[in-house]
């Protein structure tokens, strides 16, 4: 079943990009971290994203996690982003579960090429079932030749369950350098760190570790990017490794 699923999600993803037709669209270089410019005032872009996650338990094995992202530039510097539809399919326990939908705003600051560094200011917030959340993160960019280096800071909080009672917090940090080999490819690497703290207390030291290699590539108006990070840490109930691809069109 899951399979078939991947081999479905792969033929879906690869029609869009074949029937993509020169639009404007911009460009991720990386997938787990957000990169410091935004949209330009009046476009309207689509994002679709899917990540499979493995992970060694087998309750857990299989999970694909999908998004869908309509981005809109407000301003020069301001840019909003709805997510429609979050959602998941588990080959082993749930099936397909609805998550949630999402409001995105981004801030931008100061330019990564002219500037001494890009800085742009980041905040989401998440509802569903039983399920609000609340995440701020601060970009940071730094564009030096054919190298994109970027910098994401965030703190998210989670209230879930009955009456919004369980609460879950996690402070991340992630870094990635990004090299284009010409206008069209880049490759990189990305990194992930993750400090997770159930119901606001370190008492469990958790801490988690992704690491790997990115590649990106556009065309006209779109571009996909795809990321394989693997997890050098030995947190049990997280997934040993996590492979994400965007597709981006804009209109």
């Amino acid at each position: 079943m899951f399979a078939i699923w991947m081999s479905r999600a792969g033929l879906l993803l690869l029609i869009g990009m074949m029937s993509a037709e020169p639009l404007l669209a911009g460009v991720r270089h990386f997938t787990f971290i957000y990169e410091a410019p935004t949209s330009a005032p009046g476009t309207l872009e689509s994002e679709n994203s899917i990540t499979w996650q493995r992970a060694s338990d087998p309750e857990d094995a299989n999970r694909l996690v999908f998004r869908h992202e309509l981005e809109y530039g407000v301003t020069e510097h301001f840019q909003a982003s709805l997510y429609f539809a979050d959602w998941f399919y588990d080959d082993t326990r749930s099936g397909t579960v609805f998550e949630d939908v999402a409001l995105e705003l981004i801030y931008n600051l100061t330019n990564p090429v002219i500037d001494p560094v890009g800085l742009s200011l980041y905040q989401e917030y998440k509802g569903g079932y039983r399920l609000f959340e609340w995440e701020s993160k601060v970009i940071l960019q730094k564009n030096i030749g054919r190298w994109i280096l970027a910098y994401n800071a965030t703190v998210e909080a989670v209230w879930e369950g009955k009456d919004l009672a369980e609460t879950e917090g996690e402070i991340s940090q992630s870094f990635g350098a990004s090299y284009e080999i010409n206008p069209r490819l880049s490759v990189g690497l990305e990194m992930v760190h993750e400090i997770v703290l159930p119901e606001w207390r370190d008492h469990d030291n958790v801490r988690n570790f992704f690491v790997g290699p990115n590649v990106s590539y556009r065309r006209g108006h779109w571009f996909v990017t795809t990321s394989l990070l693997a997890q050098a840490t030995d947190t049990s109930d997280e997934p040993d490794f996590q492979w994400r691809t965007i597709f981006g069109i804009g209109f």
